[in-house]
């Protein structure tokens, strides 16, 4: 690919994200790296959807080179080329509406990359000037980092065909993206405004739901994993009734072929063309996994019900799994509709974001429930100065600085950069 050609694709990033960031720059927030920390959210969780419908409509391979379009920055420039592949193979990977699609996906993904880029260096500078706890520049770094593992896999996607492992490792990496970002904006959110602390009586119950919160992310994580295993292999009508599979509960299946996880698209290690069993065996330890993670994540949620402060990520919780559980259902009973096997991806993306916050919160309510737990009664010698503290801070503001305000005497202060 020329250098002119990957200068105009740096350019299509550097628009992508200008609308944003000048949304942000330009907004009356006080706090505008927070902003931006969301902003990067909602654009990720927009890619992952925008991924799915790129994966749905046969578009990852619309332009079978990486980055450009047949060496050129967009469809536009290379559309001799694209109208020669359709006009070869109509039904074929490339026509020029699938062109577009992944060249889109490509330059919000390029977009993104430019609003971390610009995290990165915000908090750089901001923690060196300012030494704030809400810019340490450790998760900005680490996002920059990972945005490019996910970049170089966006790549292999293209350049291995579509290679089944490769497909599902990308689909897990952006959804790890989405939780780091949420766990980022999270730390922001705490930081300027901290909600009431727990009562000191709540930790064990605090304590017991963090692990059931962590094995409910580890469930969904496998669940996604699985999801994203049926899609790229193109399995999700191998069942074609629900809850039933070809009319029987345990309908022939073949595992060896069907988790072989390294082979060609349709392909099984040896070459050959996957056996139709093994599609089934994909799809039905996909609806296994759900019903494992409804039962962990039910769990998780009627638990953090009873915390005044978890029940509103609870309430969403629930909602979203309820709606992920009947999108999933009704993509086989409606035949793959694509506009409800988007919607199902994107509930599988929500319920990350609702999951990774459950489990910050929870972190946070044990970390100042034990600060809380552990500081002297006010009036006694220290004990404003500890109380301050845990209302002003947390696990991940750090040790105060300078002395604060003897506790309950005044609301905690926004913390602001």
């Amino acid at each position: 690919m020329e250098a002119s050609s990957l200068l105009l694709l740096a350019l299509k990033g550097l628009l992508v994200a200008s609308l944003p960031l000048a949304m942000v720059w330009m907004s009356s927030s006080i706090n505008k790296f927070r902003k931006l920390v969301w902003v990067a959210v909602f654009l990720t969780f927009d890619l992952i959807v925008f991924g799915g419908f790129t994966r749905l409509t046969d578009s990852g391979l619309g332009c079978p080179d990486w980055p450009g379009c047949y060496g050129m920055a967009n469809p536009f420039l290379a559309h001799e080329e694209i109208a020669a592949a359709e006009a070869a193979m109509p039904t074929g990977p490339v026509t020029v509406a699938k062109a577009w699609i992944e060249m889109i996906h490509r330059y919000l993904a390029m977009g993104i990359g430019v609003i971390i880029m610009a995290l990165l260096f915000t908090a750089i500078m901001q923690w060196r000037r300012t030494r704030n706890q809400a810019f340490k520049p450790a998760m900005p770094l680490a996002l920059f980092v990972f945005v490019c593992i996910q970049g170089a896999f966006g790549a292999w996607t293209v350049t291995l065909k579509l290679q089944p492992a490769i497909v599902t490792i990308h689909l897990l990496l952006g959804m790890a993206l989405l939780a780091m970002l949420t766990w980022l904006g999270g730390r922001e959110d705490y930081l300027m405004r901290r909600p009431p602390a727990p009562a000191p009586g709540e930790l064990p119950a605090l304590r017991a739901l963090r692990g059931l919160a962590l094995l409910a992310a580890v469930v969904l994580t496998l669940q996604i994993a699985l999801g994203g295993w049926v899609s790229t292999n193109y399995a999700t009508l191998a069942c074609d009734e629900f809850p039933l599979c070809d009319g029987q509960l345990l309908p022939p299946m073949d595992f060896e072929h069907g988790f072989t996880l390294w082979r060609e698209l349709g392909k099984t290690a040896a070459g050959h063309y996957l056996p139709f069993s093994a599609l089934v065996a994909i799809h039905w330890v996909h609806r296994v996994s759900a019903l494992v993670l409804t039962l962990v994540l039910g769990l998780a949620i009627a638990r953090a019900w009873r915390h005044a402060d978890l029940r509103p990520t609870a309430r969403r919780l629930a909602l979203v799994l309820v709606a992920q559980l009947f999108t999933g259902a009704a993509t086989v009973w409606f035949d793959f509709p694509l506009a409800i096997a988007v919607l199902h991806n994107a509930g599988a993306a929500l319920l990350v974001l609702l999951v990774t916050m459950l489990n910050y919160r929870v972190k946070h309510q044990i970390d100042v429930a034990g600060e809380l737990a552990g500081a002297p009664a006010a009036g006694a010698p220290g004990g404003g100065s500890r109380a301050g503290n845990a209302s002003h801070g947390g696990s991940d503001s750090g040790p105060a600085t300078e002395p604060a305000a003897p506790a309950r005497t005044q609301p905690p202060s926004p913390r602001t950069p």
